[in-house]
């Protein structure tokens, strides 16, 4: 039975010493830790059953070099792809938040100086466009992060950006986004490889 559009493969980099502590990781350029390396490696079996027809790949390091190890090169750089910017909140955990924010969430703001889920919405949006320009039946792998890939998701269903929230999504996972007969589906979500 044939698809209607592309099939995309979401790959989320490997961690790094901020996701692993749960600070919110936004537009700092932090590099993968030693088990994110290893979880990087541990993606490139996803990564080349089947080879992707095209990788895009966000500009921040720690998702290129995601790529690098996973063997999806060469990539091209989307800058739609990096991860929400978290303005003021940049660096806090949710915990630190929620002291001088009560019942705060990325999701419903407030994001002082960064981003609003709308802004990263339209992100995802174009990023999705870009995808559907790929033939039926083609492979995009995505290399991104964490809320980014949450947001892209719910796009991919039609859903407003805050249904990210249902969306669990750990380092070194990966997701897989697709068809069932003409509507867009989740076909498999926060899926790990083994480290």
């Amino acid at each position: 039975m044939s698809v209607p559009g592309p099939t995309v493969v979401l790959f989320r980099h490997g961690e790094t010493d901020w996701s692993r502590s749960g600070r919110h990781t936004g537009t700092t350029d932090c590099d993968l830790t030693d088990r994110g390396e290893r979880e990087a490696e541990a993606l490139a079996p996803a990564a080349s059953d089947p080879r992707p027809d095209l990788v895009l790949c966000s500009p921040l390091r720690r998702a290129r070099r995601t790529a690098e190890l996973a063997g999806l090169t060469p990539y091209q750089i989307d800058p739609d792809l990096a991860e929400w910017d978290y303005g003021e909140l940049e660096g806090r955990t949710s915990d630190e938040i929620h002291r001088s924010i009560p019942g705060w969430t990325i999701w419903d703001g407030p994001w002082f100086g960064g981003e609003t889920s709308g802004q990263v919405a339209a992100r995802a949006d174009r990023a999705i466009r870009r995808i559907l320009c790929q033939p039926p039946g083609s492979r995009v792998a995505v290399v991104a992060h964490g809320h980014v890939l949450r947001v892209l998701a719910a796009r991919w269903l039609g859903e407003p950006a805050r249904h990210g929230r249902f969306l669990a999504l750990d380092t070194g996972t990966v997701g897989e986004l697709g068809w069932e007969h003409t509507y867009r589906v989740v076909r498999r979500w926060n899926a790990p490889v083994g480290t």
